[in-house]
């Protein structure tokens, strides 16, 4: 009596050459053979030929080679190498918006695309200073939410959080929900932000996706598309910094010559450097100038000075003088 799996024998193949062989590790015919037989199979050495060549054909790469008298079969090339896997496992250990369970889950599906050998290579612990996993997997879910809404031409609604000092969600506008019409999802500092157009404000404003709750499409359609088009996205991260909000102003920067490589990397190639002398520079930025901005400016100790305007020299004043009084 034939084996009851019979009619999956291919699909079993498949994945037995798959999982158990590459290009260090491969099977001979009676193993490939007795592993069909562990999945209720029963084969004959022709009708594995033709499936191995079956599968050759429809793209599962499948080589042979000989030693002495035995013949062992591979799978060849694949859709990633394993560099390429080691690479996006990484990415995916020390991103902050996947949470520890998600991280695990897509790790796992990586690794069925490769053999059970090089999957043991992909077990690697990456350790990354000041990398604080996403605890909440709803994420995804907005994400997803806010994608269709911007397809369907629909606005949303969500409430929206901030951290209280007992460490919990504690709700702005006393738990009412917002109501915005998206129209772009921004990735920066390893979050996601929200682009929308505020109905209450009546304004352009972003909001951090973690920190969305009950994100719901609504029957309005969106508003707010000429607002949208004056912003340049592009600018969006150069402006924001970590996207805390504030108005955007024209800031000169006063900067040393070594510095040029900083101000480059935070605002582009296409600002416009002024030599002053032959140790400094000048430059002017547009920046939605918030504590975080001037805090950047701090950090540069000194090598990067605010020249105008005056208003923003009087907040640097006044965040200095508040972050050093005891």
């Amino acid at each position: 009596m034939r084996g009851k799996n019979q009619k999956l024998k291919l699909l079993y193949l498949a994945k037995i050459m798959q999982e158990q062989t590459d290009d260090s590790h491969a099977l001979t015919m009676p193993e490939i053979i007795a592993e069909l037989g562990k999945y209720d199979i029963e084969a004959q050495r022709k009708s594995v030929y033709d499936d191995l060549d079956a599968l050759d054909l429809f793209g599962i790469e499948i080589l042979k080679y000989q030693e002495g008298f035995r013949t062992y079969y591979h799978c060849g090339d694949r859709d990633f190498e394993i560099a390429e896997l080691k690479l996006l496992v990484d990415a995916i250990q020390s991103s902050k918006f996947l949470t520890e369970k998600k991280t695990k889950e897509l790790i796992k599906k990586l690794e069925k695309s490769i053999s059970i050998y090089d999957a043991k290579l992909l077990d690697r612990e990456v350790k990354v200073n000041g990398r604080v996993k996403n605890m909440n997997e709803s994420i995804y879910y907005t994400i997803d939410a806010i994608y269709s809404a911007i397809s369907e031409n629909k606005s949303i609604q969500f409430k929206y959080f901030s951290w209280n000092v007992k460490g919990e969600e504690e709700f702005r506008r006393d738990g009412a929900f917002y109501e915005v019409s998206p129209w772009a999802l921004h990735f920066d500092d390893e979050r996601y932000y929200l682009i929308a157009f505020d109905h209450e404000r009546k304004e352009m404003r972003h909001y951090r996706v973690d920190k969305m709750r009950e994100v719901s499409e609504t029957e309005s359609k969106r508003l707010g598309k000429e607002e949208f088009i004056k912003h340049d996205k592009t600018k969006y991260n150069e402006q924001y910094f970590r996207m805390y909000g504030g108005d955007v102003e024209t800031v000169t920067l006063k900067c040393k010559n070594e510095m040029a490589n900083v101000i480059v990397d935070q605002f582009g190639r296409d600002v416009r450097m002024r030599p002053v002398d032959d140790e400094y520079f000048t430059v002017n930025v547009d920046v939605a100038v918030s504590s975080q901005f001037l805090s950047w400016v701090i950090a540069l100790e000194g090598k990067a000075q605010i020249q105008s305007p005056e208003s923003v020299k009087k907040e640097m004043k006044n965040l200095l003088k508040n972050k050093f009084v005891v």
